[in-house]
């Protein structure tokens, strides 16, 4: 279990003064100025040597990510955007952070953009967060009054501003080309890529797209150091990570944990449990709507990082935990979200537009039980055929409940369509 003294957000759930003066009590905008001053490639080195992984749900090494930017400007601008879009169900934790934590992010932001050389931040937040855009745009105001960002940033001789832009709500574009064709104003759908926003993002320039979380937990890195960050957690799973539990649980929350904390331990100590006991427990989204569901079997011993999670076929997403008891209709709950994903595609690849519908259209029959053995195959054929096959993950997202659900929930299937058979005949 993470101690206090090493949780990053300490404001996570709005105790205590979120505006700038409370920030700077908690350490935040601590000589700013010192860790701009050890130079570019010295901060990427340091959040490459903490081991940090994006936490946006791909997991990809944020120091990495931020390598890939060119290291001399070619005339062209540089930008850093922070992906608040948000809308993987059951997600809520950014929100928490931006509401809560504003300066956080701010910093990150300022810290971040000097390591890839960008010349401002866009923080692309989704258009329903109301509270945390207004909040947000309060604290940028307050950290350019106190000379933390605008020209001369923390008198770094740095010049870098911050923009909050408000979304419109659609899922798609919390995908990372897609979020950069709506912040330049055009329907959100994303891009083939090559080339990748490294090379060519927002506006045609070089751009780094990252999570709200990735960018938040820099300054405290740095602060700390990578060593630090890299003890906690598990090897090639460093650090603290944001939990959001929700569903059938006594106290669903937010919580930061070490990342490869047991999935028990993390809903028995911070949830009160399973509602009516772990053994009503029957099954656990590990990471949002588009990972594959666990059973209860699976459950019991698997660790909440990303490689323990791809290793029972599933992954961490954006670490938001979804628990259904035995009163959930299982194959009805993975049908909502089938509908989900149809509703939100953007429409641009055909294996995800027509995909999209035959999946939750057949689901709806799966839900009814008004369906022969055969098709279950064939549902699974049809997730075969759009995964894989489109421009961004959100045909995956849309194939692997419905693949979790025929690994592990097969029987239940076949018990629904021939009960229904047996009261059709």
């Amino acid at each position: 279990m993470l101690n206090d003294k090493d949780r990053i957000f300490t404001n996570l759930y709005g105790i205590e003064d979120w505006m700038l003066k409370g920030a700077q009590a908690r350490g935040d905008w601590d000589n700013t100025k010192a860790i701009l001053a050890q130079g570019r490639d010295t901060i990427i080195q340091q959040v490459k040597d903490s081991g940090l992984r994006g936490r946006g749900g791909a997991g990809f090494s944020t120091g990495m990510k931020w390598s890939f930017m060119p290291k001399e400007s070619d005339g062209r601008p540089a930008y850093l955007v922070v992906n608040a879009d948000e809308g993987e169900p059951g997600t809520c934790k950014d929100r928490e952070m931006m509401r809560n934590d504003p300066h956080k992010l701010i910093e990150g932001c300022l810290i971040g953009g000097f390591a890839i050389g960008a010349v401002a931040a866009y923080i692309y937040i989704r258009g329903e967060f109301v509270l945390e855009a207004d909040r947000l745009e309060h604290a940028i105001e307050e950290a350019y009054k106190a000379g933390l960002l605008g020209k001369n940033a923390c008198g770094s001789g740095y010049d870098f501003d911050v923009y909050v832009h408000r979304g419109a709500g659609a899922y798609i574009c919390g995908e990372e080309t897609a979020l950069i064709e709506s912040l330049e104003g055009k329907k959100g759908q994303p891009r083939l890529k090559p080339p990748f926003p490294a090379a060519c993002g927002v506006w045609g320039c070089p751009t780094t797209v990252n999570n709200v979380e990735s960018i938040a937990v820099v300054p405290t890195i740095l602060r700390r150091g990578a060593a630090w960050f890299a003890a906690l957690g598990r090897p090639n799973n460093t650090g603290t990570k944001v939990f959001c539990i929700s569903g059938h649980v006594n106290n669903p929350c937010n919580v930061e944990e070490e990342m490869g904390i047991p999935l028990k331990e993390l809903i028995d100590k911070h949830c009160g449990g399973v509602r009516g006991g772990w053994d009503n427990l029957l099954a656990i989204i590990p990471g949002g709507s588009s990972v594959p569901l666990l059973p209860k079997s699976i459950c019991d011993d698997v660790l909440m990082d990303f490689d323990s999670l791809r290793a029972v076929q599933s992954g961490l997403g954006t670490a938001a935990v979804i628990v259904m008891d035995k009163s959930t209709d299982i194959i009805k709950a993975i049908t909502r979200l089938s509908t989900f994903y149809m509703h939100e595609s953007c429409g641009q690849c055909t294996p995800c537009r027509e995909g999209t519908g035959w999946l939750a259209r057949m689901m709806q029959r799966m839900v009814e039980g008004n369906a022969t053995l055969a098709e279950i195959d064939q549902l699974e054929d049809m997730t075969r055929r759009i995964e894989g096959h489109t421009i961004c993950a959100l045909g995956d997202a849309a194939a692997w409940p419905i693949q979790g659900l025929i690994r592990h929930f097969r029987p239940e299937m076949e018990a629904r369509i021939k009960a229904y058979r047996r009261i059709a005949a």
